[in-house]
């Protein structure tokens, strides 16, 4: 029974967002394992805080995360 665990920044993506994630994972290891897995496939996200994740000894917040994504700089 595979587990598959993502961890993220509170408050970077919505509840659809995460919906799809779990969708999307589920459906890669069902590719690799076999349809006959996927009743078993669990798929986990952990939410850390905001400031509790860090990159190169620097602090991550969501805003952060949004400023990456946009192709800007983090604070």
């Amino acid at each position: 029974m595979p587990l598959v665990t993502i961890d993220i920044i509170k408050d970077v993506f919505t509840h659809d967002q995460k919906q799809e994630m779990i969708k999307k994972v589920t459906e890669t290891m069902v590719e690799l394992e076999g349809e006959n897995l996927r009743q078993v496939t669990w798929v986990r996200i952990n939410e850390v805080q905001q400031g509790d994740w860090g990159i190169g000894g620097h602090c991550l917040t969501a805003d952060d995360v949004h400023a990456l994504a946009r192709g800007q700089a983090a604070a």
